[in-house]
């Protein structure tokens, strides 16, 4: 999450020191997962045991980004409503939907599908604010979006997973919903009250805060690698084109919905990021808990190829606005 100075232009050291960083971040990301990734595949007897780390890594996560949030960041939810409420329902929306879409036409096998839908129920990646700072979007409105999406996401992310992963593989909607309830809700709020009370303290720490959630997503991505790494072999390439076009084809109707709000460009750009980008670690946990370790494996392919594209995609507006 990037703080209230990051918004501003790129005038003066400062601005062009943090975007620097930002850069470094949103490029470093995907390859430190790779690498995991990777790792997971190679030895996958050094980490297909740590499935018990996968919910406590991902509240580590969670409250990270509840530190990262003041109450001002909701504030935008009361003062222009229509771009963060549009934008949120187009997000649960358009990627279970394309989800299920793709999985339909690629003729998935159902815990690949089962997993590809999981991830388009999930809520907004924690890395889409530094992707939407990066592609000059509003970055206001992209922590909105982020933040209200998860707090949402105990509701939604079960029932829609209930209704459409549902028609692949059974789906335990209550459990899942008290699952994401104590891995996500809990620990954002936490972090949110505890800012509130040692607000100084915590902004002494809040630039290491990115890293460690960095950190802790790679080891849960290389973990649920470990657990499906003879799926990976096997079905690679296809699980690769579908999280493409699912990633895609919300980055597309995430912009074209941003239009149809009426909203300016930046505000589009945040829209279509927001959109298209997911938080796949949750999804992945959730996964390999109530599907198999295979159904995983979308999440884990969708946690490096989101932020590569976001990355590309970010690059190529800037480039459009130079040329402007």
């Amino acid at each position: 999450m990037l703080n209230d100075d990051a918004t501003t232009q790129d005038t003066g050291a400062g601005q062009t020191k943090t975007e620097r960083e930002s850069q470094i971040a949103v490029l470093l990301f995907p390859a430190l997962i790779l690498l995991g990734g990777v790792s997971g595949v190679l030895v996958p007897q050094v980490f297909s045991g740590l499935s018990s780390w996968i919910n406590p890594l991902l509240m580590v996560i969670m409250f990270c980004m509840g530190l990262s949030l003041t109450l001002p960041d909701f504030g935008l939810v009361f003062k222009n409503p229509l771009p963060v409420l549009g934008g949120v329902a187009a997000q649960f929306m358009v990627m279970p939907a394309m989800g299920w879409l793709v999985a339909w036409g690629l003729n998935l096998d159902p815990a690949l599908a089962a997993g590809l839908i999981l991830v388009g129920c999930a809520p907004g990646g924690t890395a889409s604010n530094v992707v939407a700072y990066l592609a000059r979007g509003n970055v206001a409105l992209s922590v909105s979006m982020t933040s209200l999406s998860t707090l949402v996401a105990p509701v939604f992310t079960p029932l829609l997973a209930f209704w459409l992963a549902g028609q692949y593989l059974p789906v335990d909607a209550r459990s899942m919903a008290g699952t994401v309830f104590q891995v996500v809700l809990i620990p954002v709020v936490l972090g949110i009250v505890l800012r509130m009370l040692l607000n100084s303290v915590v902004l002494g720490i809040l630039a290491a805060l990115p890293w460690l959630s960095v950190a802790a997503i790679t080891i849960v991505v290389t973990i649920i690698v470990a657990g499906s790494s003879e799926a990976i072999m096997s079905a690679g390439l296809l699980v690769f084109l579908a999280v493409a076009l699912h990633n895609g084809l919300g980055l597309l109707l995430g912009y074209g919905i941003g239009k149809l709000l009426r909203v300016p460009e930046e505000s589009r750009r945040t829209i279509a990021i927001e959109v298209g980008m997911q938080n796949s670690g949750l999804a992945g946990g959730l996964a390999k808990q109530y599907f198999t370790p295979e159904a995983a494996l979308p999440a884990a392919v969708f946690s490096v190829w989101h932020n590569l594209s976001g990355a590309v995609i970010s690059s190529l507006w800037r480039r459009k606005d130079r040329g402007e």
